[in-house]
């Protein structure tokens, strides 16, 4: 599947059996399995469309609504540089987007209205589900390199879920602060039992990191060590208890280091894999306002993975 760029709009459907209603935008975009992952669904639904990439240049992405909306597009996924902008350019955010910071996926009205949501923390709650048999508002949580988008979107759906303990853990404190203090505001508990704090931050050199996993029931890895097979854990795998939940995002490797020593351990683990498929499903949801089929869109990822 080819990536297209704006100015290729007004020839994207030359020599195509269906139309291009569906698109993620980023830059780079080809990398992007977002095509494989929603393409199957939408011919299973019978929706007549293709799902296709698009760069576009950081900067434009408020033009680049506006020429999609005109070819009759009639919803975008927003990868990275663009989540940030693409949330300046919304006529109206959702409100979970809003606390998250950036939006993911975009809603065209038939008048060509904007309306932002981000599923990656409604995506997370349902790949949680999925993996381990639990929803996230009933763990004590730690994130490993929570200063980041992804990081950002999973602690405020935490917080949102109403969890009872959140503890980010990032390089640096600076982001942290600023981001403990905006989740504090949703923050529904006002006291809980046992010593620890409502939400927390811990640098990942603290000695007190250890303590921190072993309070935690969910440990979710955010950061992109492990994409490489060199790569070691984010911390000791030793840390690692068997009761302990380990989620890594990452998907590709679909078993990185951490997840190998945590299941040594005796840790129950997943990979992000189960993100990536339901984050993707309620884009297709507020799309189509249906039902999506889940299993087509993983057997359609899994296909590309393996190619």
């Amino acid at each position: 599947m080819k990536s297209f760029t704006i100015e290729q709009l007004p020839t994207i459907n030359d020599g195509e059996d269906l139309p291009a209603r569906f698109a993620v935008i980023g830059n780079p975009v080809a990398h992007s399995l977002s095509p494989q992952l929603h393409q199957p669904a939408l011919d299973e639904l019978g929706e007549g469309s293709r799902y296709v990439r698009i760069e576009v240049e950081v900067g434009k992405v408020a033009e680049a609504f506006d020429q999609l909306f005109a070819a009759g597009f009639r919803g975008i996924n927003v990868t990275v540089p663009h989540k940030l902008e693409a949330l300046a350019a919304c006529d109206e955010i959702d409100t979970a987007a809003r606390s998250m910071g950036a939006v993911n996926t975009i809603v065209f009205d038939h008048h060509g209205k904007r309306t932002g949501f981000n599923t990656d923390g409604p995506g997370f709650v349902r790949a949680i589900r999925e993996e381990f048999g639990v929803d996230l508002g009933d763990l004590r949580i730690i994130i490993i390199g929570a200063g980041g988008g992804a990081g950002r979107a999973i602690a405020t759906q935490s917080v949102l879920e109403n969890c009872s303990q959140l503890i980010l853990a990032n390089r640096t404190l600076e982001k942290l602060q600023a981001i403990k203090e905006e989740l504090l505001t949703l923050a529904h508990r006002d006291i809980l039992a046992g010593p620890r704090d409502r939400i927390e931050i811990i640098s990942l050199s603290s000695p007190d990191l250890q303590e921190a996993i072993a309070a935690s029931e969910l440990i979710i890895n955010t950061t992109s060590v492990g994409l490489k097979n060199t790569d070691p854990t984010p911390f000791p795998a030793s840390w690692i208890e068997p009761h302990h939940l380990v989620y890594d995002t990452i998907y590709n490797p679909d078993r990185t280091k951490l997840l190998r020593e945590a299941s040594l351990q005796g840790a129950r683990v997943a990979n992000g894999l189960s993100l990536l498929i339901h984050q993707g499903a309620l884009s297709l949801e507020y799309w189509l306002g249906k039902d999506v089929p889940i299993e087509t869109m993983r057997a359609g990822v899994k296909k590309a993975l393996t190619a």
